[in-house]
């Protein structure tokens, strides 16, 4: 399974350019079972991050652009009347797919917004009293422009603490981007990357990566990391019980895609940023990754 990682590792490379560490991170989140939040301006690849994924597994993919008018049913379904058969016909909606991106998730109106709480949560969708599971994997992979905030509503708290990681690409590099233009050639034929692992292998990492140990002194590493943002005096609202059990199943997935069953300090210092940064509330003009920083340098390394 670890010759499997690597090869979907190398073929992500093929079109995502010199963006090895975003591709680590968004692959600790499909392992986990968590959801990935992107926040990072327009055209540095976090929607062909997302196709190319989906692609590599062959998986489903399905697209929600967020705006304003967008309302619920368009992303979970609704039922309508059949004329045909005289009864309501259940068309489900994007949700139903293994990669779900919702690019730019912030220009959804709250409402809109919290209909994906109980896909991302309960893995179903429930609509006029009947629940319906979507496809296993399932995986959301949500974006946002942290720079434009007009016409934008922001996440609850509710949300933000469904996903498992938060983090950007960034730009590239000047050699990565001059190899990004060289790729490009003299062609034109955009010719999608084929699939190099199944559905039942991601699945079967996935029960791989829960089975890495984790050393008691480690645990209670990551416990004092999460406990110290509930006593911060510069943090409002800490990190809840669910976001301690998102910290510890990102790590084990960390070290099994780093070729090790068992957990490091270093895998805990690696993912405390991306992972709890965003569940905080931070009180006056805190910054919620300096906060993460500051716990780190005075949390006790086992």
């Amino acid at each position: 399974m670890r010759q499997r990682v690597e090869t979907l590792v190398n073929n992500l490379n093929k079109t995502i350019v010199g963006k090895t560490d975003a591709i680590r991170l968004v692959l600790v989140a499909l392992f986990s079972g968590g959801h990935a939040l992107l926040e990072d301006v327009p055209g540095v690849g976090k929607t062909l991050l997302a196709k190319s994924l989906a692609q590599s597994i062959d998986g489903g993919f399905q697209r929600i652009q967020c705006t304003p008018d967008l309302l619920p049913s368009d992303v979970t379904g609704t039922n309508i009347w059949n004329p045909s058969s005289g009864e309501f016909q259940f068309m489900p909606g994007p949700v139903f797919t293994n990669i779900l991106l919702a690019d730019e998730i912030n220009r959804a109106t709250p409402r809109t917004q919290s209909a994906l709480l109980e896909v991302m949560e309960e893995h179903q969708v429930t609509t006029d009293g009947v629940s319906r599971l979507v496809s296993d994997p399932f995986f959301v992979i949500a974006t946002q422009n942290p720079v434009e905030y007009q016409g934008t509503f922001p996440l609850p708290e509710a949300q933000m603490d469904r996903f498992a990681l938060c983090f950007s690409l960034g730009y590239p590099t000047e050699a990565e981007e001059l190899d990004m233009l060289q790729r490009l050639g003299t062609t034109v034929d955009k010719t999608p990357i084929q699939p190099c692992i199944t559905l039942d292998e991601v699945l079967s990492l996935r029960r791989h990566c829960a089975q890495v140990a984790i050393e008691a002194s480690l645990q209670q590493y990551m416990l004092d990391l999460v406990r110290a943002t509930r006593r911060h005096n510069d943090i409002t609202l800490g990190v809840s019980p669910r976001g301690a059990v998102a910290f510890y199943r990102a790590v084990q997935t960390l070290a099994y895609l780093e070729g090790r069953d068992y957990a490091i300090p270093d895998d805990v210092k690696t993912l405390a940023l991306p992972v709890l940064a965003h569940r905080l509330i931070p009180a006056g003009n805190s910054r919620p990754p300096l906060l993460i920083k500051q716990l780190l340098e005075v949390t006790a390394i086992p």
